[in-house]
């Protein structure tokens, strides 16, 4: 490929050669005719050199049978083709063309002309010549080394692809000859009790349990699903919305929680991945308030703040339930909001509460 810093060094070479020829040319007694003609010539075939290396050379010998002064612009050309062409027929061709021109053209008779003929040559044809093949050695091994490095890539992603393909296996298995066996089991005890429950109110929260346990499940094989994907795209898990989050505080004030909600109507049309992160930021937020403030009234708030979504999840400190944590919860949240362009504040608000509060901007407006 020609880029335009070698059409300009091919210019400057073109002009350089040329100027010298006229500078000789004008510096002769008896200037040969049209020299001006064979000037443009060499100006037009250095130009072309690299396009058509081969005929640009035979046809800078044709032109130097008839001017000898212009056998030093195919010191340049004989370079080009050997760069080009490498150690093939083309450049032997180059090298013939060369010879037969040089030998016509001194005649050598005495010692002495031939090694005046043998100290032109090895200054016009075979210093070019090992010039230009050792450019060409060196553009294949900067091929071949690009291409080793472009094999070891391919390689590296594939074997990363399949490090990533055996880990979703193993956290597939994990899940569910684990969470998945766990979930189930409790799904199964809420049901028996909400059957032998001794009073209403009983049956009522092992019912939750219940419902709660199964839709635990069901995302869980989603997960599982996901997870255990063949194909390179695997197909996405469902997304949460906003009309979900009046659901989950409805499910935790059905356990018993004293949840308030406060959510606008209708609700705002939000991209995907602020409904789906403003979901999870709630839905950890009410986990995070049952585990470590049970029996604490909690608070949550839905609302637009001049083109931003305002999620608050708030709870009055309290005793733990003693419930373990592995401490990745506000981590989680933290990127989520990030990830959705919004900001997160997490912590006590001075006057009693804990407050989870994330604001996402709404492109446009709500």
């Amino acid at each position: 490929m020609i880029t335009v810093r070698l059409l300009l060094l091919d210019a400057c070479l073109a002009i350089a050669v040329a100027g010298a020829l006229g500078l000789e040319a004008l510096n002769r007694v008896t200037r040969p005719p049209l020299w001006q003609l064979t000037i443009v010539a060499v100006l037009v075939l250095l130009l072309l050199r690299r396009r058509f290396p081969l005929v640009t050379l035979l046809a800078m010998a044709v032109l130097a049978w008839f001017e000898p002064t212009a056998q030093l612009a195919m010191v340049f050309t004989l370079y080009t083709v050997a760069a080009l062409r490498g150690p093939k027929w083309p450049t032997a061709v180059a090298v013939g063309a060369d010879l037969v021109l040089a030998f016509a053209t001194y005649r050598p008779g005495d010692l002495q002309d031939w090694e005046i003929v043998g100290f032109v040559l090895a200054l016009t044809l075979l210093l070019p010549l090992l010039a230009g093949l050792w450019m060409h050695q060196r553009a294949v091994l900067v091929d071949a080394l690009h291409d080793r490095a472009d094999q070891a890539e391919r390689t590296r992603d594939l074997l990363a692809e399949r490090a990533v393909t055996a880990e979703r296996r193993r956290i597939a298995r994990e899940m569910h000859d684990v969470v998945a066996h766990r979930v189930s089991i409790v799904a199964l005890q809420a049901g028996a009790l909400s059957v032998r429950a001794p009073d209403e109110e009983t049956a009522r929260l092992a019912e939750v349990i219940r419902e709660s346990s199964a839709a635990a499940l069901t995302e869980l094989r989603d997960i599982l699903r996901v997870l255990r994907e063949e194909e390179n795209e695997p197909k996405a898990l469902p997304s949460p919305t906003l009309d979900g989050v009046a659901q989950l505080a409805g499910d935790l004030a059905a356990a018993g929680a004293d949840v308030d909600t406060e959510v606008p109507d209708p609700l705002p049309q939000v991209p995907e991945k602020v409904g789906r992160a403003a979901y999870r930021i709630v839905q950890e937020a009410l986990t995070n308030a049952a585990k470590h403030a049970p029996g604490a009234p909690i608070r949550v708030r839905l609302a637009l703040d001049t083109g931003k979504l305002v999620v608050e999840v708030a709870n009055a400190l309290g005793a733990s339930a003693g419930l373990p944590g592995a401490g990745y919860g506000v981590i989680g949240m933290r990127e989520r909001v990030t990830l959705a362009g919004g900001a997160l504040r997490v912590g006590p608000d001075g006057s009693g509460d804990y407050v989870v509060r994330a604001v996402f901007p709404l492109a446009g407006g709500a």
